[in-house]
């Protein structure tokens, strides 16, 4: 029996509900902060914390994984079913930086419930998310009468995605045999709202560059010089004048080769969302919307590609004047992916662009950091909609569908591992990721405990591999 029946479930977790955040209180005091260097010890202490709990829950093979920086956990527990689904569960166990005077109402670092929510950091941004799948195995056990799950299950679980992964697709390709699965869950997003379940179908990649720009040997007088000679600051303005044309669309030849665009079905889809433009713009900090034409925000943000100046600069930068030629510029760009472009491919193309667009007598150094490629899930692969069916059933109510505007590691597993990337997150937008007094809201926390403890016995019925 695979299907798991939710009035077994539902009262399994109460059970269960005082002992899993007693578990979850304690792992948040362990100050995770993997980008500073003080806190290392206590990476690793979150670590070996981590996979002794998995072996408490029952994973049979519960490990640490060293890398050159902060250590993963890597987890798995076989199906007795031997044509069953691998999953393989991302997230991370590191936290961003905390202390009281930031602006918490209380020590980041020791858990408090107030008004049903539990305020630490990481309690949302990852904690809480990775941990919410001990709990719904075992409800999924107790409720089917397996001894095992009914997909083959693996978790791993980063020790530096708050420092920018810079391990982790070595890591990957270092373990690829046995990270192996036929789809992906990644549980480090969120949803539209507390009233709105959603589950995101894809996050959009990125590639960043440094572009430094040389005229002169040293700064030279503006008035003995000036208007003689090619100025780099100059160049570094036209360069991002011509970034974009007149109707916001980036204007790098080849850029937007291989874009897969939305379907009819998507945008009405997200145009069904209660999105409330005004609000979003307070979000942002900003007085109105621009991008690209024809597209609405959600749509610019979740679904086309962008560039970005990051930042610009060049010359004198101090108080009053100083009236020279620069000797250099700089501008630093990053751009947003979507399915079908390839990170290389645009680095070949932004690198041609800008040596077109340097003058004569301007020297051009161009630095490109490390890629991350988008990811995508068609609406209706068979996972996905798994994934759908377990969210519905837990919160009882019609399940949306959203983007990610931002970029993460998991795109690294899609492209190593060849397995669709799927998200499971229950996390708002009022949960405060990465600010003072971050919170996840309990009861959407069990909703996550909940969805997981369907969704191996929906993977298992409606997905099945093997002979």
């Amino acid at each position: 029996m695979s299907q798991t029946p939710d009035s077994v479930v539902r009262p399994y977790i109460q059970q269960h509900r005082a002992a899993f955040l007693d578990d979850l209180a304690e792992w948040l005091r362990i100050p995770s902060v993997s980008a500073q260097p003080d806190h290392a010890p206590d990476v690793r202490r979150s670590a070996d914390w981590l996979a002794a709990k998995l072996k408490e829950t029952g994973f049979p093979t519960a490990e640490v994984w060293r890398t050159p920086g902060a250590p993963a956990v890597y987890a798995e527990w076989p199906s007795d079913d031997a044509q069953a689904p691998t999953v393989l569960v991302y997230g991370h166990h590191d936290v961003q930086p905390a202390a009281r005077e930031d602006g918490w109402d209380s020590d980041p670092f020791e858990p408090v419930v107030r008004e049903n929510r539990l305020y630490a950091r990481g309690a949302a941004d990852d904690k809480g998310q990775v941990f919410f799948h001990t709990l719904g195995v075992r409800a999924h056990l107790a409720a089917t009468g397996r001894t095992t799950p009914a997909v083959h299950l693996k978790l791993l679980i980063e020790g530096e995605e708050e420092s920018g992964s810079p391990h982790f697709r070595a890591l990957v390709e270092q373990h690829a045999e046995r990270l192996a699965a036929d789809a992906v869950i990644v549980s480090d997003t969120g949803m539209w709202s507390e009233d709105t379940p959603t589950v995101c179908t894809g996050m959009r990649g990125l590639a960043e560059c440094e572009i430094r720009l040389y005229g002169p040997d040293q700064d030279i007088h503006s008035g003995s010089f000036g208007g003689a000679v090619p100025n780099p600051a100059t160049a570094a303005a036209r360069l991002v004048a011509a970034l974009h044309d007149e109707h916001a669309r980036v204007a790098i030849p080849g850029f937007y080769d291989g874009v897969i665009e939305f379907t009819d079905r998507e945008r009405a889809l997200f145009a069904d969302l209660p999105f409330d433009e005004r609000q979003w713009l307070r979000a942002a900090r900003s007085h109105a919307t621009r991008g690209e034409a024809g597209y609405t925000t959600l749509e610019r943000v979740w679904a086309r590609p962008t560039a970005e100046v990051n930042g610009i600069g060049g010359g004198y930068q101090g108080p009053g004047s100083k009236t020279i030629v620069p000797s250099s510029a700089m501008v630093k760009l990053s751009f947003r992916l979507v399915a079908g472009q390839d990170p290389g491919h645009v680095e070949k193309a932004v690198r041609a662009w800008t040596e077109q667009q340097v003058p004569a007598g301007i020297r051009c150094e161009i630095t490109f950091s490390g890629a991350t490629r988008p990811c995508l899930t068609p609406l209706d692969h068979p996972a996905l909609q798994s994934v759908v069916r377990a969210m519905g059933r837990a919160f009882e109510k019609p399940v949306r569908f959203t983007r990610e505007g931002g970029s993460g590691p998991a795109a690294d597993l899609q492209d190593v591992l060849g397995a669709p990337v799927l998200f499971l997150g229950i996390s708002v937008p009022s949960d405060g990721w990465h600010a003072p007094n971050e919170k996840v809201e309990l009861d959407l926390l069990l909703k996550g405990v909940e969805t997981t403890a369907y969704l191996w016995g929906d993977l298992a019925e409606h997905w099945r591999h093997g002979p």
